[in-house]
Order: structure tokens, then sequence, then C-alpha cells
């Protein structure tokens, strides 16, 4: 046998043994007449000694780092413990050793505290995965894997595989699309979701359906997206909205509990869409935090005002007159900022990647006096009011956006993320669970002038609002009047978890009956030709006994990384593309040569 134990395993109970162990060379110290070694394997690393005899065969025959080595020996006590490691308390004697394969000097040190910069492990990434960072992880990302499908196994749900090859239905993301050999001219299309086959599989009687699946989407990149990842995809049938939170609350909770010993307790939090765009700016808050978002002035194209208070800001300020909206926060014991302070949250609002042109500020001191900005527009008193309204308090520090509604309305978000995250509000380690409610169906396209999903074509409406949408034609006559036509007020019968300010997880109760979703196809602009060509097979099964069904799809690498304390769901993914969706370490994608675009029938026109 190659090894007896691994490298992780041995402590003082082992003393005396003798053993056997394999793997990489991680460092060689070399003290006089004898040698040490530390061995590394996916389990942990223990420190080898070689003795004055082996040494001499170790001149003749070198190690190096990353060599691959097997070795024999005797367990011994250190005489210089290493309380870091869990194999501290003791060492190897080596009396016999092997070297299996040699390496030539790795790109980059082989350590949690690397010299490797991303492009150059993602090209190495065999050999980044050796490195004890990334393989906990992994760990972790298996440990998720697990807990998910004990807790479903447990509650009945059945993992059933769906294709990986189907048809194109492009609506949102762009499809990969994969030609067929076979049939001249055709193509498969990667599926963004398994979503139609689990609702069949509802159709068939298989009433809890689960799978970790795969999914692609074509789409620009970014540190949490990837071309192709993983979702745990779940669906249930026979039940209403308030049965899939409950079921999948106790998912999460179970995963909190098995891969991080949280036992989470509370009441997960319910807010509707409305009130989570007033209060924080987006549909995915951070609830770890408070400063919520005072709308000073605030269109009502987007949704409806809980309060009208533009009185307050009404001056000769033209950075406020002229502005589609303006809103502020109040950040917490920050009225003491200095000039340079002040100043450089203006340079960060400025960024393109926020892109505002500049940042108001009010100073609530501790001494009573409020100091803003711009004091030459406004009186003390009008300050306080403003601050007052913002639930700002004696030390804290206002801040405030003016211009267009929606890069204003993103850009406080940020900003508001961004103060908490300096404050030390978003800590790593405290987890909040928030379900967002009450979506809007549909959204207004303005420049095609027709309805588009926010979900999905298959989200059913509130069961108040079918009504709505069956007795009402779907035209929009003005579009200027968007928003008095009857759809514009449907609420989806959908549900996101958000996790510290991130959506982990999204779906609906689903539309099954079919003149319900034909109804939703029209509102979409789909006429009945393009239905049944698109989804003539979905809306056929309906005719079959479709029973009431809903599900929710969990954005695995994401929780992954939630977990793990990273921004990037890259570092949980064994082997994942850039930013630009390639993977440097095979050179993918690639061109395929002229024999294999002839077997597909296809003629490249690159120019």
């Amino acid at each position: 046998m190659f090894r007896s134990k691994t490298c992780g395993e041995l402590t003082i109970k082992n003393v005396g043994e003798t053993v056997t162990l394999a793997g990489w060379v991680q460092t060689i110290r070399k003290f006089g007449a004898i040698t040490f070694v530390d061995l590394r394997d996916r389990y942990g690393i223990t420190q080898l000694l070689f003795g004055e005899e082996l040494n001499k065969q170790l001149e003749e025959n070198p190690l190096g780092r990353e060599f691959v080595l097997q070795a024999t020996g005797k367990v011994s006590e250190r005489s210089n413990k290493n309380k870091n490691i869990a194999t501290g308390d003791i060492e190897i004697a080596i009396t016999t050793f092997n070297i299996l394969n040699k390496s030539e000097t790795p790109p980059f040190t082989i350590q949690d505290d690397t010299d490797g910069g991303d492009d150059l492990r993602m090209k190495y990434r065999y050999l980044d995965l050796r490195r004890n960072a990334v393989k906990k992880n992994l760990e972790l990302r298996y440990a998720v894997n697990r807990s998910a499908r004990n807790y479903l196994h447990e509650n009945n749900f059945i993992d059933i595989e769906t294709p990986f090859l189907i048809k194109s239905t492009p609506e949102g993301a762009r499809d990969f699309v994969v030609p067929s050999r076979m049939n001249e001219g055709q193509f498969y299309a990667l599926p963004q979701s398994p979503q139609t086959f689990k609702q069949l599989l509802m159709v068939s009687g298989y009433d809890k359906y689960y799978q970790i699946v795969k999914c692609f989407r074509d789409e620009d990149l970014r540190a949490d997206r990837q071309p192709e990842f993983t979702q745990i995809d779940c669906e249930m049938s026979f039940i209403e909205q308030e049965d899939v939170l409950q079921m999948f609350e106790g998912l999460v909770k179970r995963i909190f509990k098995d891969v991080k010993g949280i036992d989470y307790n509370e009441t997960v939090e319910r807010m509707t869409w409305e009130d989570a765009m007033w209060q924080y700016g987006n549909d995915k808050p951070d609830i770890r935090f408070g400063m919520k978002l005072c709308n000073l002035k605030f269109p009502q194209h987007t949704f409806p005002a809980k309060e009208n208070i533009s009185s307050l800001i009404e001056s000769e300020f033209a950075v406020f007159n002229d502005a589609e909206t303006v809103v502020a926060i109040a950040v917490p014991n920050c009225s003491e900022y200095s000039r340079k302070q002040t100043d450089e949250l203006i340079e960060w609002v400025k960024r393109p990647q926020i892109g505002m042109k500049g940042l108001a500020f009010i100073k609530c001191n501790t001494d009573g006096i409020y100091k803003s900005s711009f004091d030459k527009f406004f009186s003390e008193e009008k300050l306080k009011a403003i601050a007052h309204a913002a639930n700002a308090h004696a030390g804290d520090l206002v801040l405030l956006l003016a211009g267009a509604e929606e890069r204003t309305r993103k850009a406080i978000s940020e900003l508001r993320l961004e103060m908490g995250k300096r404050l030390g509000l978003r800590k790593e380690d405290e987890f909040k669970l928030l379900w967002i409610l009450d979506f809007p169906l549909f959204e207004y396209a303005e420049e095609e002038n027709r309805w588009v999903a926010r979900h999905h074509p298959f989200t059913s409406p509130k069961p108040s609002d079918i009504a709505t949408m069956i007795n009402n034609n779907p035209t929009i006559e003005n579009a200027a009047e968007y928003l008095k036509h009857p759809y514009a007020n449907i609420k989806a019968n959908a549900y996101d978890m958000v996790l510290n300010g991130n959506e982990i997880g999204g779906g609906s109760i689903r539309i099954y009956q079919k003149e319900l979703q034909q109804k939703m196809f029209a509102a979409l602009g789909m006429n009945e030709e393009d239905q049944q060509n698109k989804f003539g097979f979905l809306l056929g099964a309906f005719e079959y006994g479709a029973p009431p069904h809903g599900g929710i799809a969990f954005g695995f690498d994401r929780l992954c990384s939630i977990l793990g304390g990273s921004e990037s769901i890259r570092d949980f993914i064994a082997f994942p593309k850039n930013n630009s969706g390639r993977d440097v370490m095979i050179d993918a994608p690639s061109i395929i040569d002229n024999k294999q675009l002839n077997e597909l029938q296809i003629k490249l026109d690159l120019k």
C-alpha cells in the first residue's frame, strides 16, 4: 500500500507507531546533518525528520517543492510543538522513503498566502487547488451539497435528472446553442434552468422534485456570475406560497446548522417589494443594519410614495430643484468626519461604477448645531427638519444624492452598503435572512412598447389579480400612460430569499391552467404560432390534469461563497471561467477544425 495514514490524522496518541505517509513536499528545512520536510496531502501536514544517514541520500537525490513522496517511519513527540496544525505535537522519524514523482518549480507558492495573482492561479488551477484555502472552500461546498440533499431526502423529495440538450426558447438571457450534426441546420440549447421540465414532472405526478444541477447563461460576467453555474432546483405540487416559504426556510436553516454550526432560531422577516425599494433602494436589502432611505423627492413611476415631504428641500438650490429624485441616509456617529473624509466620499460616488456628479451632506453635531455642504441655500431649521426626516440623531452624518431616479436609487443603495462596510456593520459571521414578496408580475419595456415578465413567463399572478389579467387586453395604447394600465398593478405570486444583501433563491407559484398561460404569453407579445413553436409541449401537458404547483431555485455557488465569507463565487468552483468566460487552463473556448465544421454543415463568416 502507498500509505497507512494520512498527513492530517496523527496525534500524540500515535507515538511509537510505524506508519507510511504519501503526499506532496510543502517545505524543506536543512539543519546540519538533519533535514525536516513538511509533507502535505488533502487532510493536512505532517513534519518528517530525516536523520544523518538518510540526509546523505537526500544530498545525492535532493527533494524539491511539490515532489510526490512516500515515506515510512516511527511517530515521535516533537520537541518544538506547532499549535497551528492538528499534527503539531508529533513528527515522523523516517527510516525509508521513495520519490514517486518529481516536480518542476511551481509558478507560485502552494500556500494560503500565495505569491500568485488571479490570472496565474487560474492558468495553473490544478496547482491552486492544492492550497489549503481553496481546499476549505471546496469542502464547504460539499458540506452544503450534502446538507441540502439530506434535508430534501428527509422531506420526501426525489432527485430527478433533466436534459442538458434542449430547445432554445430565448426569453431573457441568451442561450448557449449546440449544433446538431444529425439534424442539419438545427440547434440544441443548453438550459438556463430546468424550469419547464420540473413543471412537466409535476404534471407527471412527482410532487416533490429536486436537482442540484448545472445551468447555463450566455451573459456578461462579474464576480458573482459564471457562464455555467449550479442551482438547488426544487418544485412541489398541491401547495401554496406559505408551504414553499416554510419548507425552504427549513432548508437554509438546516444548512446553517450542518455547515456553520449556527442555530438560526429567529423568525425570517418578510418584506414587500415596494417596501424594499422604498426603504433600501433595491430588492435584496442587507438588513443586518439600519440606514434606511429617506426619499425627499421621488417620482411616482416606480412604486407608490409612502409620504410626500418634498417641501423640505424647496429652495434655490439647483442641484435639488433640477433632480428627478433626492434621497438621503443617516450614517450613525459620523458627524465628526473631516473635510478629507467627506471629499473622499464625494470622489467615491463619482466613480464610473456609481456614476453620480457629487454628494451633499449634513453634519448633526453633538452640540445641537447643524452644518451642511449647502448652507447658503437652507436655514439651520430646514437642515434640522431634513435630518429629522432622515431619522438622524445627534452625532450622525446625513448623506444626500440627487439626480435621475434609477441611477440615484442604485447609487444611494450602494453608498448605504459601503458605509455599512466601513463602519463594520456587515459582519461576515453574522447572517440575516429575508423574504421579498409581492413583486410586480410585469415590467414595461418602453423601447419595445410591451410588457416583459419580471421573473419568467410561468409565474402566476396573485390569486386576487387573476381576474384582472384574464379580463383585460394587454395592449398599451399610449406608451406615456402605461402606469394606468391594469397590468401595471398586477402582483406576482413570487418570492425571493435574501441573505446579507444577496439574492440566494427565487421562485414562484406557477401557472398551471392552459388559458392563463396563453394569456401570459400573449401579454409578452407572443402570438398563437409563437406560443406553439416555443411552448406547445407545455400547453399540451396542461390539458391533461396539471396540479397546482410551485417551487424555488437557490444559487448554490452564491450561497457557498456567502457562507465562506467571499465576494466571488469563483472561489467555490473547482474549475471556474474568468471574467471573459474563458477557461485559461485548458484554453477554452477554442477554434474547431474544418472537418468538424463540415460535419455540422456550418460555415464561418468572420469579419
